[in-house]
């Protein structure tokens, strides 16, 4: 089996187990210090991915917030910020989106097969359009993503992205925050989806690490035996 990436989900959830609000407004559920936290995770990987539907709706930016961190990166001759990848069944992608931004990043695209030449073409320099598989396949994309030379992945949503690689068994590591308040609403989206997951009642996942950061909580959890604490 080829190799992949060390994989780390970091996301954050109402106490019910939502992502967001079930409307337009973006629903606030981490808090300065917890962002702060988050950057110094994202200057310590390279690449971050996202699902198109995270890129359409929330329209990161997904950069290495603090000075010091950008500055560190580029000392060690990297760039600035991690290698920013998405992945699409359809290519609907704007190019105009932050994530395509010139900031410096290097921008990857997974997508459908069938879409793969359109996609590019709408996109053009913006950025690398890669053919993800009939349907995409994130196995397939890790490794590919391991061949460009990324170590350290992290992933930052959607929901859609989050289920499909637990339920694939790629992830070694879950950072999940907890904020708290709850969102009652079935129209939000759920941090995950349907699915048979590799960590069930016979199989509970291992808890590393639980961190009160202001008013929320980090639970880590390790998922996989390449887990570590670094």
């Amino acid at each position: 089996m080829a190799e992949r990436p060390y994989t780390l989900l970091s996301c954050g959830m109402s106490i019910d187990g939502y992502l967001d609000g079930g409307c337009s407004e973006r629903l606030v559920l981490s808090n300065e210090a917890d962002l702060d936290r988050v950057d110094e995770v994202r200057a310590g990987c390279d690449a971050i991915l996202v699902g198109a539907a995270t890129v359409r709706n929330d329209n990161p930016r997904l950069l290495v917030r603090a000075p010091a961190r950008r500055a560190a990166r580029v000392a060690r001759g990297l760039p600035a910020s991690p290698t920013k990848v998405t992945v699409t069944a359809s290519g609907q992608l704007d190019p105009d989106a932050s994530f395509f931004q010139p900031d410096g990043a290097c921008k990857l695209v997974y997508c459908a097969s069938r879409v793969v030449d359109e996609t590019a073409a709408r996109l053009g320099a913006a950025a690398t359009v890669v053919d993800g598989g009939a349907p995409v396949d994130l196995r397939r994309v890790t490794e590919d993503l391991f061949e460009r030379g990324v170590r350290r992945l992290m992933v930052e949503g959607g929901g859609t992205v989050l289920t499909q690689l637990l339920t694939a068994d790629l992830v070694d590591e879950l950072q999940l925050v907890v904020a708290p308040l709850f969102v009652g609403d079935s129209r939000a989206h759920r941090l995950v989806g349907d699915g048979a997951f590799p960590w069930n009642a016979e199989r509970r996942a291992r808890l590393a690490e639980v961190r009160a950061i202001g008013d929320v909580v980090l639970l880590r959890y390790a998922l996989s035996p390449r887990f570590r604490t670094d």
